[in-house]
């Protein structure tokens, strides 16, 4: 049976799963917290995996295996730095935000949040930090639809044209129809699906003896450490683990929880998760190194797929190449409704119109899902445009800009107003900056020197600008951990 009908059936039937979800999610959105937060009402479960599924993405799939696939085990540090920074991130602002944004008017996304907490009349630090993440998501997304389009031309055999058209319908379908619910259960049951295609594949390799006929893997595949990983590499890749303090969709997720008592139990399952999950791409990549020794790869990020292909009857291929594609497409939704949410809360709300209804604002959110989309496709119109580069700043851009404003935000109650804003603009132009200077400490990845510069800022400036600092909200907050 030809792999590309099998893979075609089963994608199919698991898209038609995610369809019904959006529709029932659609049911079950009666007001516009219910569609930006899904009512604060996500058990712990559905929490943990859609912050994994939202976060690790293609990446997790495609990129970590590909990195594995040339380097070796040396590329584990780029997944012990995520790992210590979703555990600390979990441990540290989690619980804390779920009962902050609540406690101040309940904020429903991170601009609001800001506002509300500094208590700006002036809507400045919610204009700066929605513009922030609009522009990055904007980008984030296209990239996303840019992979995407790729694998469906890849494994289907489309034109590219076609595979970005249908790919884009697909996510914005149940997106549009559910909101946060449908974004979250779909994430839930794509991260399912990622966690069982890392698991199985290298140990399907590696236990039928596969690989037993070709040459063993360098020593070097098997090191943690290598010549070529300098220092300053070496703290850039664990350095990854800051982004998540600044992570709209991630944060968001915390926001939704059910409770704050459910946070323990949440954090439990999703670390389980992000561990099995990297330790498989790990292997993944090194079952790949093993099994196409003999016939190197063109595109190593490609191993998974091609491992998919080759090594699986065609049901099984397909099963393994729907996970792919629907790693892709639990970022790019989760993507699109924070920015959706920013756009129906942060700006029509906001400035438009401050007394419109749930059902005008529901209204408003599923058309900002549209718009933002079709932005984005018009940027992934040509796969080379070079635009796509700057999606590299992105997990730097909202690790620097909005990862100290959240843990200050959350821990010091003299933090002023002033202070968040010159934290998110010197977090965010540190990192634009500091990237095309290539050469010596500037090898060093953009988000420590933000993260860094940005917190230095935003303290020294509270301190000479101690207004809007909300005292008096902090102690009540205080009084409810």
């Amino acid at each position: 049976m030809n792999v590309d009908f099998a893979a075609t059936i089963t994608f199919t039937i698991y898209l038609i799963a995610m369809l019904a979800i959006g529709v029932w999610a659609y049911r079950a959105t009666d007001n516009v917290s219910d569609y930006i937060l899904g009512g604060r009402q996500m058990g712990p479960a559905v929490t943990a995996l859609s912050v994994g599924a939202s976060d690790m993405s293609g990446w997790l799939l495609l990129g970590l295996p590909g990195a594995v696939y040339l380097n070796g085990l040396s590329e584990s540090w780029l997944g012990i730095g995520l790992i210590l920074g979703a555990l600390l991130n979990w441990l540290c602002v989690a619980k804390r935000l779920r009962i902050y944004t609540e406690l101040t008017d309940n904020a429903l996304t991170i601009p609001d949040f800001f506002e509300k907490r500094f208590n700006d009349p002036s809507g400045l630090l919610k204009v700066v930090s929605a513009t922030t993440i609009l522009l990055f998501f904007t980008f984030y997304a296209s990239s996303g639809m840019v992979g995407g389009a790729l694998l469906f031309e890849k494994v289907f055999g489309l034109d590219y044209l076609q595979a970005l058209i249908i790919g884009s319908i697909i996510i914005v379908s149940y997106t549009f129809i559910g909101g946060f619910l449908a974004v979250s259960w779909t994430d839930f049951f794509q991260g399912c699906l990622m966690l069982l295609a890392l698991l199985f594949v290298p140990v399907f390799i590696f236990e039928s003896q596969q690989v037993s006929s070709h040459p063993q893997l360098p020593e070097k595949m098997w090191h943690l450490w290598h010549s070529d990983l300098s220092v300053i590499g070496l703290f850039s890749l664990l350095a990854w683990g800051l982004g998540y303090f600044g992570q709209p969709h991630i944060l968001s997720r915390f926001m939704a929880i059910r409770s704050p008592k459910d946070v323990p139990v949440s954090r439990n399952i999703a670390m389980a998760w992000m561990v099995l999950s990297l330790v498989g791409a790990l292997a993944t990549g090194l079952a790949g190194a093993a099994y196409f020794s003999k016939a190197p790869l063109e595109n190593a990020e490609t191993v998974f797929i091609q491992l998919a292909q080759t090594a699986f009857n065609p049901w099984i291929a397909g099963i393994i190449i729907a996970a792919i594609l629907s790693a892709i497409m639990s970022t790019i939704d989760s993507q699109l409704l924070v920015c959706s949410s920013v756009l129906t809360e942060d700006v029509y709300k906001k400035w438009l119109r401050p007394q419109a209804t749930d059902k005008e604002l529901m209204l408003v959110g599923r058309l900002g899902v549209i718009v933002i989309a079709l932005t984005a496709i018009i940027i992934a119109l040509d796969p080379q445009s070079n635009v796509l580069g700057l999606v590299s700043y992105a997990w730097a851009g909202f690790g620097a800009a909005f990862g100290p404003v959240i843990l200050l935000s959350l821990y010091w109650s003299n933090y002023s107003r002033d202070g968040a804003l010159i934290t998110i603009i010197v977090g965010a132009l540190t990192v634009v900056i500091w990237k095309p200077l290539e050469g010596g400490l500037f090898d060093l990845y953009e988000i420590l020197p933000g993260f860094i510069f940005a917190t230095i800022a935003g303290i020294m400036v509270s301190k000479l600008s101690p207004k809007l600092s909300n005292k008096e909200q902090f102690k009540v907050f205080q009084s409810k951990l």
